[in-house]
């Protein structure tokens, strides 16, 4: 949920629920930081982009 990651991240959860909403953008350290607790490969995601 967004409060179980907002809480992973150390952040409010209405900043899970600003970037999933488009409200807000991800910085690359925001992003890396949402990966990684998330447990996805920043590459792919990435990758997958294209």
């Amino acid at each position: 949920t967004q409060a179980q990651v907002a809480e992973r991240l150390g952040r409010p959860q209405s900043f899970v629920a600003k970037y999933e909403g488009g409200e807000r953008r991800l910085d690359v350290i925001e992003f890396l930081d949402v990966t990684a607790v998330l447990d996805a490969d920043p590459c792919v995601i990435l990758l997958s982009l294209r």
